[in-house]
């Protein structure tokens, strides 16, 4: 069935029936119309609710991507119908995918940090938070582990036991800082210290083909913050800046996780490096713009930077990359380093070189981090931005990681399928348009009446 949403004369039904799709969780999209006599604009809602057993899902059919024209996006948002419709259904028959451990006891985010991200994977797979505390049985069963900004050191024994989970062909989604940076210690001052921290990874992560610099990543192209300009009144004034500390991700791989997809808004990301493991296949999947830089550490972090506009010749780096994906037989971090008795232990079943799997690392904790409210015990939705009234792409970036790690290889398929639509060039039609009117229209007529006194002519030759 089709509605038109704005087909109602009666500017309060209209309103509710607005109200009642962004509930469902559809958004409108404002058209501009150009036509000869000037510009127009419509609200559209290129949406659909599937519903299935009493239960509804919301498809955006439109998919927007910062940088990208109409008519690229156009073609971008037929290419994902057919995934946009398979997760839908896939989502409300219920069928599980697997089991995903969210991982505790090394400062990782809370439950109500991650509880959006939390509900969307719920509807596709089984997800549990798991505390190791050196059980070496604590990850069996799973299918893949999510490390969510962790700000404590790692004890030998729980990287042994996931060390052991990926030689064992378990997937890894790694969300890790390297420097301590919150916009929290700005309140009320200009300026805070970026800081270095370690959480006694680095060696595993470097085994395995990659390494997170201690460094900040300034960019460009980034997320816009409200500032006090001034005061009306008694009332504070606020614009918009581009906060260079929160760049926004835009990817130009055509790898099925990042491909098409919004731009991913980040918080004080950091910089990686593949390194060594030549046996591993490496994929830069989100990288900074072509105007970015490094900043190390000890950084000093500065609302001053607003007051004036960026030097391009300072953003000279491009394409800093800050997400990838890792696949091939992994090496052991523990080769060589374990006692015989815990080597030959059948208990154990230690393994040098894994079973071929898949990991994820991304240079920020908090792209799966949602705004919550503590004092409500209540959360929001990860991708939307209370101030810039935006939706970004990360929770699409991370169920898409998700679905790749666990082999979900029909959604993943239907989401790289690529084609390309062929339209009409607009400008072309406008400047020729009395040409192809003529065409089209005279031509016709001149030639029927060509054939006319043909046809005429030869009966005269033929019966004279």
């Amino acid at each position: 069935m089709f509605i038109n949403p704005s087909e109602d004369s009666d500017p309060k039904v209209r309103n509710e029936i607005y109200n009642e799709l962004y509930e469902k969780g559809l958004f409108p999209t404002d058209l501009e119309v150009k036509a000869e006599d000037g510009v127009s604009n419509k609200i559209i809602w290129p949406g659909a609710i599937v519903s299935y057993r009493e239960k509804e899902r919301a498809v955006q059919l439109l998919k927007s991507q910062i940088g990208t024209g109409s008519e690229q996006m156009l073609n971008n948002s037929i290419q994902q119908l057919e995934y946009e419709f398979s997760s839908a259904i896939r989502k409300l028959s219920g069928n599980v995918g697997g089991r995903i451990a969210f991982l505790e006891g090394h400062g990782e985010l809370s439950p109500l940090e991650v509880a959006d991200i939390t509900r969307s994977l719920k509807e596709i797979y089984a997800v549990e938070r798991v505390k190791i505390d050196g059980k070496l049985s604590k990850l069996d069963g799973f299918s893949a582990l999510i490390v969510a900004k962790p700000d404590s050191a790692f004890s030998e024994k729980d990287k042994f036991i996931i060390d052991q989970f990926v030689m064992k062909g378990g997937k890894v989604l790694w969300l890790l800082d390297a420097v301590h940076a919150s916009m929290d210690s700005l309140q009320g001052q200009s300026t805070t210290m970026g800081l270095s921290y370690s959480i006694n990874m680095e060696d595993m992560l470097f085994k395995y083909g990659v390494r997170i610099n201690p460094d900040l990543v300034m960019d460009i192209r980034a997320m816009s913050i409200p500032i006090v300009t001034g005061y009306v009144g008694n009332q504070p004034k606020q614009d918009f800046f581009p906060w260079f500390y929160f760049p926004l991700l835009v990817s130009e791989n055509a790898h099925p996780i990042v491909n098409n997809i919004e731009a991913v808004k980040t918080e004080f990301v950091s910089s990686l490096d593949t390194v060594g493991a030549k046996s591993i296949s490496k994929t830069i999947l989100l990288h900074s713009s072509k105007y970015s830089k490094k900043q190390q550490t000890p950084a000093r972090i500065s609302l001053n930077v607003l007051r004036q506009e960026p030097d391009p010749s300072q953003y000279n780096l491009a394409n800093i990359p800050v997400a990838v994906l890792l696949e091939g037989e992994f090496q052991s971090c523990f080769k060589n380093r374990v006692p015989p008795q815990i080597a030959t232990d059948s208990a154990i079943n230690f393994r040098e070189i894994g079973f071929p799997t898949a990991q994820i690392v991304i240079a920020d904790g908090d792209i799966i981090k949602n705004r919550i409210n503590q004092s409500k015990n209540q959360y929001f939705a990860l991708e939307y931005d209370k101030y810039t009234k935006r939706a970004y792409g990360n929770k699409e970036f991370l169920l898409n990681c998700v679905n790749y790690l666990c082999d979900d290889s029909g959604l993943m398929a239907a989401r790289s399928k690529q084609f390309k639509i062929r339209l009409l060039d607009r400008q072309k039609i406008i400047a020729e348009k009395t040409k192809w009117q003529l065409v089209n229209m005279v031509l016709p007529i001149l030639i029927i009446i060509f054939f006319g006194f043909l046809h005429s002519f030869y009966r005269k030759r033929k019966y004279q």
